[in-house]
């Protein structure tokens, strides 16, 4: 669907600052969402919100509708009397810029284990209600998700394809004997997700109370450590024996790299889905719009066609693209939930049947001013090639900041660069792409906080194919000036983007 003409800034919870060494739902976050208030801006855009595993990525989650506890406040915990003050005492002193991974999670699972038992004992009624109300409605994913967590920890972190077969194949009569016995650790799991989803609400709310909607990341593929592929082993490609992924995702070979990407997420047996009425697709969309309020489909080409590697394969260069059923899936989550606030990322090897796809259903797809300047007048990325219906960026989360491209491009990117504008402003290139992003007619442009604060490569969130080193950039408080705000304002309302009422 096509959106009014507006504004947004890219930044994850886990960004913000916070003497808990990872950014969190917390005041940090309310003043974030006043900032982008007061600079007219009409969108905050996150990356998926789901509970991280190996490497901390967001995007390989061990669910697809859980929430990532580590972003819960414990500030916000005392103030629902599950912590008090003096839990905070011994915290070291965490890194600003950085989430140190490694240092954090104990720490906030201790806090959040300490939080678990206070409710179990000392809980209102009213807190009690609630709890048990979340864990009916959300019992659809919640008690596959928190059992499988439990699992995970009585297995000391092993896949659960290597589990005993008895529960890695989910034998009813051994599934009800270990959920018995792991009774208390499902009741944490399931305890740390209503924490997520409450604090989470009311940002949510807050945001929404204050004329900002939240867009959030959809991956089209799930990590095959994961509660969804345990317990919906129907709807994926997995080699019956060994329960590993038979066909495996990615790209192919492109002009980026000679081998491709090998994902290694199990493909979905789209067919099966079909027969199903792609009951779990819906499940997940219906997840998602708890939390969000516009769907940002990641990899959305792969609803056309996917690159399916067979099992073994260590690059993706044999794989073969199978097509999938995406008007009919698209056309089910219509006649389910309605017309959808739906972002297609289109990049990549993107053919006509795709563009087809995201066309018919008016899903608006993505221009990025990073790809704008390596070719020719005819490259897509160029503001004058946009059409109405597009989000730009300046860059996206698998890019590096503006500041830091810029002094990475070769030679022919910066004289295209400079030829199309005119000369480098004295406030910088990442101001100069700013005002382009804004001025273009794409109906939205989204951008990433690190060009707005103007920060260099140190501040780049992910690389793309390493393992290690990513998503760990936080912004440190005070940096969202007064200055800041009004510079944005004003450039956010001289190119049409601002509020109606402003």
């Amino acid at each position: 669907m096509p959106f009014p003409r507006s504004s947004g800034i890219l930044l994850h919870p886990s960004s913000f600052p916070s003497r808990f060494g990872i950014g969190d739902l917390g005041l940090e976050a309310y003043r974030f969402i006043d900032f982008l208030k007061n600079s007219y801006q009409q969108y905050w855009q996150v990356l998926p919100l789901g509970p991280t595993g190996y490497g901390n990525s967001p995007y390989m989650c061990y669910s697809a509708m859980a929430g990532n506890y580590f972003l819960i406040s414990p500030e916000k915990l005392v103030d629902e009397g599950l912590l008090v003050e003096n839990d905070f005492a011994n915290l070291p002193n965490f890194p600003a810029d950085k989430v140190n991974f490694e240092q954090v999670i104990p720490i906030k699972v201790n806090l959040l284990i300490k939080a678990c038992n206070n409710f179990k004992n000392h809980a209102t009624a009213i807190q009690k209600k609630a709890f048990t109300d979340f864990c009916r409605t959300k019992g659809y994913w919640l008690d596959n998700y928190a059992l499988f967590m439990a699992l995970k920890d009585a297995h000391n972190g092993a896949s659960w394809n290597t589990w005993e077969p008895e529960l890695a194949q989910r034998k009813p009569a051994a599934l009800a004997q270990i959920t018995q016995k792991l009774e208390q650790e499902i009741f944490y799991y399931k305890f740390i997700q209503y924490e997520f989803f409450r604090q989470w609400s009311e940002l949510k709310s807050y945001a929404n109370e204050n004329g900002i909607d939240i867009i959030g990341d959809i991956p089209i593929y799930v990590a095959h450590d994961s509660a969804d592929v345990w317990a919906n082993p129907d709807i994926f490609a997995l080699d019956e024996k060994t329960g590993k992924a038979a066909l495996m995702a990615g790209v192919p070979p492109d002009y980026f790299s000679a081998t491709g990407q090998l994902w290694g997420n199990p493909v979905y047996k789209w067919e099966e889905l079909q027969k199903q009425d792609f009951k779990w697709w819906v499940q997940r969309f219906e997840a998602m719009l708890d939390y969000v309020d516009i769907i940002r489909i990641d990899h959305f080409r792969g609803f056309e066609a996917y690159w399916a590697v067979p099992q073994g394969e260590e690059t993706a260069i044999n794989g073969k693209w199978i097509e999938a059923p995406g008007v009919a899936f698209f056309e089910v989550i219509k006649q389910k939930l309605g017309k959808l606030p739906i972002l297609a990322e289109d990049l990549g090897i993107i053919t006509p049947p795709v563009e087809a796809l995201r066309d018919q259903f008016e899903f608006p797809g993505m221009k990025v001013l990073q790809f704008a300047f390596g070719s020719d007048p005819g490259n897509p990325f160029l503001p004058f090639n946009y059409p109405r219906n597009a989000v730009v960026y300046t860059g996206t989360h698998d890019n590096d900041t503006t500041v830091g491209w810029f002094n990475s491009a070769n030679d022919y990117e910066k004289q295209n660069l400079l030829l199309y504008l005119g000369s480098i402003s004295p406030d910088g290139i990442h101001w100069d792409l700013i005002r382009l992003a804004l001025s273009s007619i794409a109906n939205q442009a989204i951008i990433p906080l690190q060009d707005v604060l103007g920060l260099g490569n140190q501040a780049r969130m992910n690389y793309p194919s390493t393992a290690e080193g990513n998503w760990d950039w936080r912004y440190q408080g005070g940096v969202l000036s007064g200055e800041l705000c009004d510079r944005l304002r004003n450039l956010t309302k001289l190119y049409g983007r601002a509020p109606r009422n402003s």
